[in-house]
């Protein structure tokens, strides 16, 4: 009889795993850390034209862009002189589940329905959940959908609340947990119970999913401006967003393109923490999944994550939740679009940086999602004054996660904060090497480190 106790499951990782996914990641495991990135990548059998037919198909991809024309003139007057980039985004709430992670869904269960299996797993308490069981209705999948949901007294954030039910509707079976080591272990347990398919953010079928809407960017910018974006924002949790978009955009030949991840700064606030767990008040796209992933991508339900931000991020910045809030209700009454909080992260960062740019440059936020009742901010200000949170007025940068949400009294207040690459950087290449056998750290894995963050390979050699 299979033992399902913590340690047994846990021990059988490996080849759960691998039944669950009908991918072989033996030949990326010699090394601890090293591994060829592009032969992971080169594990999906279609280019990038054959990936957005695959997308159509399902009624994903081909959302508009859009120019926020009175944020834009918004920035413009409170910037300097010849200041105030043009602000656009890429409305990806028009998607069948309300968010671009029905691109990610919908290849990675094309794949699965192609390889045989009955059905799909997915662990998220996000957006990709509703995606995996949208897709997975479309297709005639079976779906659980397991999600992390509430501290140790039941109490459920509004906005996973609102997941929840979203995976419902689409004939999910929606397994919540609280907040713990168990989500793992619950997942693992039906992944091995079922035997259905792995349908993971990080395999590298979730990642090229996205490179459509980086390619597409491009296609529509050229059309609406006669040239390439001079700033992509994405926001940026466990790094697929930013990931697939920058290989979009960079197949679409926007080789200058600055890409720029944004999050909520979180700092101080542990994601694993019971006590924590319900003193943030946005549930992706903030430092407690943003910073660690950055640094460290293989903290992963697969063994070798295909999201891989360092090698594409040019710059990381930070926004206070007050200061998203502002800008979600600005989008709503400057714009008539209500969008949900995780593009508004960016649009906020945009918003900030448009004031730094000339007038005749361009930023584009990548992503919008949708804004059911658990999204809006009155919920999770409601929330957050119910748990004890103050929600003030006033300057945002004296915001302290955990204990008050401060809205800008004006919106010059929105700025960002600049994270330090050079130490994700020079963290994650000393991960590496502490995980290396002493007197193998050679050439390769100067040249695999180099890649991986994009440092020069004199400056890896040394750090080394």
């Amino acid at each position: 009889m299979t033992k399902t106790d913590y340690a047994s499951v846990m021990a059988r990782k490996g080849d759960i795993m691998l039944s669950s996914l009908g991918i072989d990641y033996a030949p990326f495991m010699a090394h601890p850390a090293m591994f060829d990135y592009e032969a992971l990548m080169g594990l999906v059998p279609y280019d990038i034209d054959q990936v957005r037919q695959v997308q159509s198909r399902a009624g994903v991809g081909s959302t508009a862009l859009i120019e926020l024309r009175q944020i834009t003139r918004l920035a413009r007057k409170l910037a300097p002189k010849g200041k105030g980039a043009r602000i656009f985004v890429k409305d990806e709430a028009a998607n069948p589940s309300g968010s671009y992670k029905a691109r990610r869904a919908a290849l990675s269960l094309h794949h699965a329905e192609h390889a045989g299996f009955k059905g799909v797993v997915t662990a998220t308490s996000g957006n990709y959940g509703a995606a995996v069981a949208s897709q997975a209705a479309r297709r005639n999948l079976a779906c659980v959908v397991v999600q992390e949901v509430y501290d140790s007294h039941g109490i459920g954030q509004p906005e996973i609340l609102e997941k929840g039910r979203a995976c419902e509707i689409y004939g999910a079976e929606v397994a919540q947990l609280s907040v713990g080591p168990e989500l793992f272990y619950s997942f693992l347990r039906v992944l091995e119970d079922t035997g259905y398919f792995n349908a993971s953010l990080y395999t590298p079928f979730a990642i090229a999913g996205v490179e459509p809407l980086g390619f597409e960017i491009v296609e529509q910018m050229r059309d609406a401006t006669g040239t390439t974006p001079d700033v992509v924002i994405c926001t940026h949790a466990g790094g697929g967003n930013l990931t697939g978009t920058a290989r979009g955009l960079r197949k679409a030949g926007a080789d200058h393109t600055q890409i720029i991840g944004a999050s909520v700064d979180l700092t101080g606030l542990h994601m694993a923490s019971d006590t924590d767990f319900n003193r943030k008040h946005f549930t992706t796209g903030h430092t407690g999944f943003g910073i660690p992933f950055a640094g460290w991508p293989d903290r992963t339900d697969v063994p070798r994550n295909a999201a891989r931000v360092l090698r594409y991020m040019d710059r990381y910045l930070l926004l206070k939740q007050g200061e998203v809030f502002y800008m979600t209700e600005a989008l709503a009454r400057l714009e008539g679009l209500e969008r949900g909080p995780a593009g508004n992260i960016s649009l906020a960062a945009a918003f900030a940086l448009s004031q730094e740019m000339d007038a005749d440059q361009t930023i584009v936020v990548q992503e919008t999602e949708y804004a059911g009742a658990g999204k809006q901010p009155s919920a999770q200000l409601d929330f957050a004054r119910r748990r004890g949170i103050d929600i003030l007025r006033g300057d945002s940068e004296s915001e302290i996660p955990g204990q008050n949400v401060i809205i800008p009294d004006d919106p010059r207040r929105i700025r960002v904060r600049d994270v330090d690459m050079t130490k994700l950087r020079r963290s994650l290449v000393k991960k590496v090497v502490a995980m290396s056998e002493p007197g193998t750290c050679g050439d390769d894995l100067v040249s695999f480190l180099a890649e991986e963050t994009q440092m020069p390979r004199a400056d890896v050699a040394a750090l080394i």
